[in-house]
């Protein structure tokens, strides 16, 4: 099994081409974790942590937590450079059951209702702006979900390269926009500066540091699906970590600076009492011209992670086809373009269908979402594996510095997260658990369907 999963991996070389340089690996990675967060999260971490010193502190700690895990998932991704690598890895070198069960809602629930809820959030925002305010409905916003969805399937459709360009333009303009926002804030925000906690004075400062990183963690996450494109990048081996590290440098100083001109304009109180507090600091900053800017900016980032979605999921789908859990048609690749053309319709049709159902889906969506922690983990912890067996081992092979304390200190976290979670939130730990139970069984009846002969 095991056998025959490296030989359908290792023939990817005759059918994906390498397009992507660093610049466009360094935007796919800016997108994959700026979507909607920090316009959001900021309002949880501020109700948990309760004073300056501790938001900040979680913010901080965060960072120092993605660079560590930025430097692990580097290394993953040079010795492992493979089209879907965060289920390939974890297949190749645990078990193909192990990645099925991490992975099985992600490319379908998670990522397809996720998709859609974050189309609805950027058309609901550009709907805001284009449309006057009596033909502001529900109805409207989900059909332009579906026409954004299906303009950047098209776009994507083209192949490959052509989904780079438009996720660059896009990056680049969305990290321009917050840049201006953090500016306007800095010259025209004035210190507001609350004396009233946002939580009970009587909280422990470890327990509240860690329900807060739990907001922190997921806003900084999404880094590690890079790997995914790893036999779509030119000269992987140099130019993954690059892009991964320039990355998370580049979002890291952004978080750091957009949290603090939230705090400077709206205080630690206002912070945590504001459902959109972007849009609270742009209004407070810029005023009426302030809202449009925020709206502008949130349906860039909505739309940036989606295309980013439609880019990186359909290679999931291939590395599950060739570990034989799904059809092997969703690895079928155009040459010329590079592109999942059914695998990308499949993937778009999920997303285009859960906009019209999205109410059905949210809930079951958030439960699932509390494992990604326990699937990061499981990938990162691949790089101990990698490292022993001198997987990948060349003169251009990147290594995380301080290893094996810095991988491992990132997985304990990613752990102490996980906990935090399921203390905080037992009901829902444990439908979540439920759901990754239930992709054993499922594994094995779909490798019995789907499996290539001689498997």
């Amino acid at each position: 099994m095991m056998q025959k999963h490296r030989e359908d991996m290792a023939d990817t070389s005759s059918v994906l081409k390498p397009k992507l340089n660093t610049f466009d690996t360094s935007m796919i990675v800016v997108s994959l974790v700026i979507g909607i967060g920090i316009f959001r999260t900021p309002a949880l971490v501020a109700t948990h942590a309760g004073t300056v010193v501790l938001f900040f502190a979680a913010w901080v700690m965060g960072g120092i937590i993605s660079l560590m895990g930025a430097l692990t998932f580097a290394e993953i991704g040079s010795r492992y450079p493979q089209p879907g690598a965060f289920y390939g890895v974890v297949a190749e070198h645990y078990h193909p059951s192990v990645a099925f069960m991490l992975n099985y809602t992600n490319v379908t629930l998670v990522n397809g209702v996720g998709g859609a809820a974050v189309a609805m959030i950027g058309a609901e925002y550009l709907v805001s702006v284009l449309l006057p305010p009596e033909i502001r409905t529900a109805h409207a916003t989900r059909f332009a979900a579906a026409y954004l969805t299906l303009f950047l399937l098209g776009i994507n459709y083209l192949g490959i390269k052509t989904g780079a360009w438009a996720q660059n333009i896009l990056t680049v303009v969305k990290i321009i926009m917050v840049v201006l926002l953090i500016g306007a804030a800095l010259v025209k925000g004035s210190a507001g500066a609350s004396p009233a906690p946002a939580v009970s004075p009587d909280a422990s400062f470890l327990l509240a540091l860690g329900i807060a990183l739990i907001s922190v963690f997921y806003t900084y996450g999404g880094y590690q699906q890079t790997i995914n494109f790893g036999a779509d990048v030119q000269s992987p081996s140099r130019n993954m970590p690059r892009a991964i590290f320039i990355g998370i440098a580049i979002i890291v100083a952004l978080y750091l600076l957009i949290n603090g001109s939230y705090v400077y304009v709206l205080g630690i109180h206002g912070v945590a009492v504001s459902d959109l507090v972007a849009g609270e600091l742009a209004r407070r900053s810029l005023g009426n011209a302030g809202q449009t800017l925020i709206s502008i900016a949130i349906f860039l980032s909505a739309m940036g992670f989606l295309n980013v979605t439609l880019m990186q999921i359909p290679r999931a789908y291939y590395a599950m086809a060739a570990d034989g859990t799904i059809p092997r048609r969703f690895m079928k690749v155009n040459p010329k373009t590079q592109s999942q053309e059914f695998t990308l319709l499949f993937f778009g049709g999920i997303i285009l269908l859960s906009i019209f159902l999205l109410g059905t889906f949210e809930r079951l969506m958030n439960y699932v979402m509390l494992f990604d922690s326990i699937n990061i983990a499981v990938v990162a912890s691949t790089v101990f594996v990698l490292r022993t067996r001198r997987i990948g081992e060349t003169a251009h092979i990147y290594k995380a510095p301080l290893y094996p304390v810095l991988p491992a200190v990132f997985i304990l976290m990613l752990l102490a997260v996980t906990v935090n979670v399921i203390i905080s939130q037992p009901g829902s730990a444990w439908v979540g658990l439920l759901f990754l139970a239930g992709g054993y069984p499922l594994f094995w009846i779909l490798r019995r369907f789907n499996a290539p002969a001689g498997v």
